[in-house]
Parts: C-alpha cells; structure tokens; sequence
C-alpha cells in the first residue's frame, strides 16, 4: 500500500472526547433531558406507526384485561400450593385467605378461555387478505393479554403488543407476533396507539388500568373524538359490580343514551356476532376515517 493511501489515525483529542461533539441523534444524555420530551414522544408515536403501516396492517381489534387473570393450569397449581400452606398451619389466616384468593381465582379462569377463543375467531376470520384487517391487539403482557396475542397464535396469524415499561417489569408474552411487539414509556402514546387503528374494543373483567382504558375510550366516543365502534363489555356480573353505569344516567353526569356506547357480552361467538353486525357481516372493514383526528 502506497504510504499516501493509508488511512490516517483517528485522533483522540479533548475536543473530540467531549459530550458536546456526539452527533445529537446519538447522544443519550441529551434524548434522556427534560427539554427533549417532545421528540421522545414523537418517536414513541412514529416508531410503531412506520412499522405497523410497512407491515400493512390496516385495522386492529384491541383486547384488554387483567394481568393477574391465569390459564385453568395455572389456576389448579395455584390452588394445590394454597392448600398445602393452609395444611401446614391450618390457624394462620394469612393461609385461609390465601386459598380463598386462588379459588376466586378459578372463577375468573374462563375469561383467559373465552378471550383466546375470540382471538382465534377473528384472526381466523379477518387475516386471508392482502391488507391485515382486524388484527388483535393486547398490551402486550400476562393474563387476559397473553390469552387473546396465544389465540391469534393458535390461528397461526399476527397479533400486536402494545407494552410498557413499568417499575416492576414487564416483558412481553411469548404469543406476540416479534416484529409487532413494541414497547413504550408514556402510557398516553400507548393508549393513542390502541386506539389509532382500532374496530373495535373486547374489555374482559380488570383493574385500574383495564378501567383507565375503557373510560378514555368511552369519552373519547362520547365526545365525538373518535367515531363509534362496539366496545364490547365481558362479563356483564362483573362489570354491573365493578361501575354502576345506571347510576351515572339518573344522576344526571351522563346521557341516557350515553349507555348504549357499550354492550354486555358473555362468549366469544357473541362478541364476534356483534362486530359483524355493527360493520355488515362478510364486509371488510373500510379504510379507517375519523371525524377528529387522534
């Protein structure tokens, strides 16, 4: 090699050491700054959007529910420890009602089997054409969320996780499609993406966070922010215990019409039943349109 084509070292000055000169884009203190919120939000909204519209998905059902909702094996081998604990020391209340929490457990079981029937029914249904239409989306973790993403497994289509990275970690479902598991800091550009692409919400029986995301979407409806969809209630016992929607029309805080936003369901087949008829059974959803943006 001629001496006048070698490459010159690269020096390692002060200058060049120095944080100021990293290119910005690669420079993680400063995206990690306060001032730098707005351009993580917008990365939180765009990474997910680019690749959702290069995969071609074009609409999704989005299912919530609990996390802490198991499978029946997971139910039984719950229960089995819970009475060995109480057997061990049969007056220690702490064993009691530890039992009695796994046996309600085993009530709720069956929503972790109805909410992967439905997954299975709609990606069976919806993903055989070229734009992938009603295609499930979860928040991407355990329980109710695992049991919809592992029946869009068990049709052998795509399904979407939407996660969240939280202080007790959560990581992902095994049954989410890879290139469609995401993860997001801001809770609000998770629940916008929930919604951007969505048919239709199935809201099986949940906590804080399964209420925070049905009563956004219920105002968002409410408020013409977004246009109407089946959201779609599951387990009428548990929700008529959970919200006194009723209540909330006699008081006067919502319309009487307000309570036809959402529907009871109990099966699969009948929540499956009531978004084809919302949308004309056999007809592909249409290109999604809202009156106001997201």
């Amino acid at each position: 090699m001629n001496m006048k084509d070698k490459p010159s070292p690269v020096p390692h000055t002060p200058q060049m050491q120095s944080s100021s000169f990293r290119l910005g884009f690669e420079d993680d203190d400063l995206l990690r700054r306060d001032e730098l919120r707005p351009v993580r939000l917008q990365l939180e909204l765009l990474k997910p959007d680019l690749i959702l519209e290069e995969l071609q998905v074009r609409s999704t059902i989005v299912v919530f529910g609990s996390a802490r909702v198991p499978d029946s094996d997971a139910v039984e081998r719950d229960c089995e420890a819970a009475r060995q604990r109480l057997d061990a020391a049969p007056n220690d209340p702490a064993c009691a009602r530890g039992l009695k929490r796994a046996e309600r457990k085993r009530d709720h079981c069956r929503y972790y089997e109805e909410a992967r029937k439905f997954a299975e029914i709609v990606s069976t249904e919806a993903q055989s054409n070229t734009h992938l239409d009603y295609v499930i989306a979860t928040g991407g973790g355990p329980g109710i969320m695992e049991a919809a993403n592992r029946g869009a497994a068990d049709a052998g289509a795509m399904s979407v996780g939407f996660n969240i990275a939280l202080p007790h970690e959560q990581f992902p479902n095994p049954y989410i499609s890879p290139e469609l598991c995401f993860q997001f800091h801001y809770f609000a550009l998770r629940k916008m993406h929930f919604l951007m692409r969505a048919k239709a919400l199935v809201i099986f029986p949940g906590g804080f966070g399964t209420l925070d995301e049905l009563f956004e979407t219920l105002t968002l409806i409410q408020t013409g922010k977004i246009d109407p969809m089946p959201v779609l209630l599951f387990g009428e016992s548990y929700w008529r215990r959970i919200v006194n929607f009723e209540a909330m029309a006699e008081e006067g805080m919502i319309a009487e019409e307000d309570l036809g936003i959402f529907t009871f369901v109990e099966s699969a087949a009948e929540a499956w039943a009531h978004i084809g008829a919302f949308y004309g059974e056999g007809d592909a959803p249409p290109p999604l349109m809202r009156s106001t943006p997201l």
